[in-house]
């Protein structure tokens, strides 16, 4: 992908340059505590790269929805200890992200330093990618590198507008990302297959419309699914289902079998009469559902068909669980086909790639997380991202 990297620098570009970072630090608080640290972890390479190198690093973030106001409970002030800790460094904390405050706390670092600046929405004009803004934020820095892929598909102050102001890269963590689904599925490895999950068809059409033109076979899964069957004339009792997408699964699978997409169905499913973890459940194939049952998990023909598929692909994209993992027995086939998949990832016979909130948490649950190729914590960039559409933060780090 053409897109310029950080690690494209040398130390003498990087050498007492004051370079501006975006990164996500909106992390999950537990009593005032962060409860999971995965996101600054994430941004550890790119700001130990520009420490080596002698340069200082000037953090920019949101946290919350402040909606353009300053909220003290939504300050990034506790950040800094906690990213402090990681580093093994002091990380000063300035409390404004523009104008003199930030620039006095600058005119302070030495070769080397990490500064992190307050919450880029506590003002309006970060999510209206205000110009005046921009061109505030951008004032502070020589440099500025974007490593908030989670924030790439809003076209924000500090995500998109200072582009236009400063020399612009990818850092480590936006250029794994990006190589990444790339792979996937800008410049995939033939067959692919994706696996989509999720309560209803109306969250993902968009993505569904992309993929039947992009993917060999397209599993459909969950909540989705019921609705699926049922376009089919499949009776789905008591399951979820959008009678009013009927017609839009159908010419979704009308279009997958024109473009050579083969569609994915549950072949059987576990059904109960209570939507509860450990109800009384019975498998059955997809075309026997009662009337006062409800489909909650695929059944194990259904895995097994899978795994089968999966054997013979090269790629797969997962984004959403097959059922309702989050209650037992539920979470069978999500968890059994996600073990396939690391085990296939893990000989080496593909490469897979997953991402969205749910699936992090389905393969998390699994316990087969670090054996897939990649897995993005970025919920709305990376749906975006699969449905085709351009991300902004992307596009303006892209080489002319």
């Amino acid at each position: 992908m053409a897109f310029r990297r950080l690690d494209e620098l040398a130390k003498s570009d990087l050498l007492g340059k004051e370079v501006l970072v975006r990164v996500d630090f909106n992390v999950p608080l537990l009593n005032g505590e962060i409860s999971d640290d995965t996101r600054l972890r994430a941004a550890l390479p790119t700001i130990e790269f520009l420490r080596d190198n002698g340069a200082k690093a000037i953090l920019l973030s949101h946290f919350g929805r402040p909606k353009g106001q300053i909220e003290p409970t939504m300050s990034l002030a506790k950040i800094a200890p906690a990213l402090g800790v990681l580093l093994g460094q002091t990380v000063k904390f300035a409390a404004d992200c523009k104008g003199h405050i930030a620039q006095n706390a600058i005119s302070q670092m030495q070769n080397g330093d990490v500064l992190l600046l307050e919450n880029t929405r506590f003002y309006a004009g970060e999510e209206k990618n205000d110009i005046g803004l921009s061109k505030e934020i951008a004032a502070l820095g020589d440099l500025y590198v974007n490593d908030a892929f989670s924030a790439a598909h809003r076209a924000h102050a500090s995500t998109e507008g200072i582009t236009k102001y400063l020399p612009s890269f990818a850092g480590f963590s936006m250029a794994r990302e990006l190589d990444h689904l790339d792979k996937a599925l800008g410049s995939p490895t033939h067959p692919i297959l994706a696996i989509v999950g999720g309560a209803k068809v109306s969250s993902k059409i968009d993505l569904l419309e992309n993929l039947v033109s992009k993917v060999d076979f397209l599993a459909i899964g969950g909540g989705m699914a019921n609705t699926f069957l049922a376009s089919l004339g499949f009776n789905v009792g008591k399951s979820l289902c959008e009678p009013e997408l009927l017609a839009k699964a159908k010419a979704i699978g009308a279009e997958a079998q024109k473009r050579g997409c083969r569609i994915l169905l549950p072949d059987d499913v576990v059904v109960a009469k209570e939507f509860r973890a450990d109800p009384p459940v019975r498998t059955c194939l997809s075309n026997e559902v009662a009337a006062d049952e409800m489909i909650l998990d695929a059944g194990p023909k259904t895995v097994a068909a899978l795994a089968n598929i999966m054997g013979n692909c090269k790629t797969i994209i997962w984004n959403g669980p097959l059922g309702a993992f989050e209650m037992t027995p539920f979470d069978l086939a999500t968890v059994e086909a996600a073990k396939k998949a690391g085990e296939l990832c893990k000989q080496g016979r593909l490469i897979a790639v997953a991402g969205g909130g749910d699936t992090v948490s389905a393969l998390n649950h699994a316990g087969v997380a670090d054996e897939f190729s990649f897995i993005s914590t970025a919920g709305g960039a990376f749906l975006e991202w699969m449905e085709g559409k351009e991300l902004p933060g992307i596009k303006a780090l892209n080489k002319v």
